[in-house]
C-alpha cells in the first residue's frame, strides 16, 4: 500500500474526479477526509469506502471559505496528528465554456479564474501551515489540458476563462513548490484531458475529434487519473515537485 497510515484531505470529494481519487487513496491505505458541499454524497462515499475496507470521514466544507477550511484542518490535526496529503478537485465552472471571448461577459470569464485560484490558494496554504510543522507533506492541485492547448484546439474549443484558470492554477502550483520545497513539502499539479466517463452521452462527435488529437488515440479514464494521484502522493514520487503531471494521453506534449 503506497499511502499506508497517511491522512489525506480531498476537496470536492463528491465529484467525479474527487470521489475516484478518494477511493484510490483509501485502497492504498490512506485515511481519507472527504470535504464538500453536498453531505449526503460524501456520506454515501464514506459508506462505500468503509464497505471496501477503507477508512473515511465526511465533512461539509466550503472550499472557498478560509475559516471553514482552517477549522476543518485544525480538527483533523487535533484528532489525527497530521495532514499528509491534500487534493483539491472542486468544480471551477467548466460549464461557462462555449462562448467566444469577444461575446463573453466579464463575469462569466472571471468566475472560473477567481474560483480556481481562490480555492487552490486557500486549501493549499492552509494545509501547508500544518505540514511545515512536520517538514513533510504533499499538495496535489488539479488543472486540465485547457492550460496548454495546441493551436488547432484553441481554434476548436471556446474555453472562455477556464483555460486561463487552469494556467493560473499551474503557475500557483509552481510558486508554492518553490516556497515550500525547503520545508520538505512537495507540490504536484495533475493535468488530465477531458474524461469521457463524465460527459453526457451525446458528445460522440467531440469525443472522436479529441481522441484523434492524442498520441494514444484515446482519452484518460477516472481510474487512470486516480492512479496517478496515488503515485504522486506517495514516497515513490518523492523526487517530484513543481511538476505538472501530464495525464492527457498525448493531446499535450511538454
Amino acid at each position: 500500500m503506497l499511502l499506508k497510515d497517511k491522512n489525506a484531505v480531498i476537496y470536492g470529494a463528491g465529484g467525479n474526479i474527487g470521489s475516484a481519487v478518494a477511493r484510490a487513496f483509501a485502497r492504498d491505505g490512506a485515511k481519507v477526509f472527504l470535504a464538500g458541499l453536498t453531505l449526503p454524497k460524501l456520506e454515501a462515499l464514506v459508506e462505500e469506502i468503509s464497505v471496501a475496507g477503507g477508512i473515511a470521514e465526511a465533512a461539509q466544507v466550503d472550499a472557498l471559505d478560509p475559516e471553514a477550511i482552517e477549522q476543518h484542518l485544525d480538527e483533523i490535526v487535533k484528532n489525527e496528528g497530521s495532514i499528509d496529503i491534500t487534493f483539491n478537485a472542486i468544480w471551477i465552472r467548466g460549464d461557462l465554456q462555449g462562448t467566444p471571448l469577444i461575446d463573453m461577459t466579464l463575469e462569466n470569464f472571471t468566475t472560473p479564474v477567481l474560483t480556481g485560484v481562490r480555492t487552490h490558494f486557500l486549501t493549499a496554504t492552509a494545509a501547508a501551515r500544518h505540514m511545515v510543522q512536520r517538514k513533510s507533506g504533499v499538495i496535489l492541485t488539479l488543472s486540465s489540458s485547457a492550460a496548454a492547448l495546441s493551436g488547432r484546439d484553441r481554434r476548436y474549443h471556446l474555453t472562455g476563462g477556464f483555460s486561463t484558470a487552469c494556467a493560473a492554477i499551474e503557475a500557483l502550483s509552481r510558486s508554492l513548490a518553490g516556497e515550500l520545497g525547503p520545508q520538505g513539502i512537495r507540490v504536484v499539479c495533475l493535468r488530465p484531458d477531458a474524461i469521457p466517463e463524465t460527459w453526457p452521452e451525446d458528445h460522440i462527435e467531440s469525443r472522436t475529434y479529441m481522441e484523434n488529437g492524442t498520441l494514444l488515440g484515446r482519452l484518460p479514464t477516472l481510474d487512470q487519473v486516480a492512479g496517478a494521484a496515488v503515485f504522486m502522493a506517495s514516497d515513490r514520487a518523492s523526487a517530484m515537485t513543481g511538476a505538472i503531471a501530464n495525464l492527457t494521453c498525448g493531446s499535450v506534449i511538454d
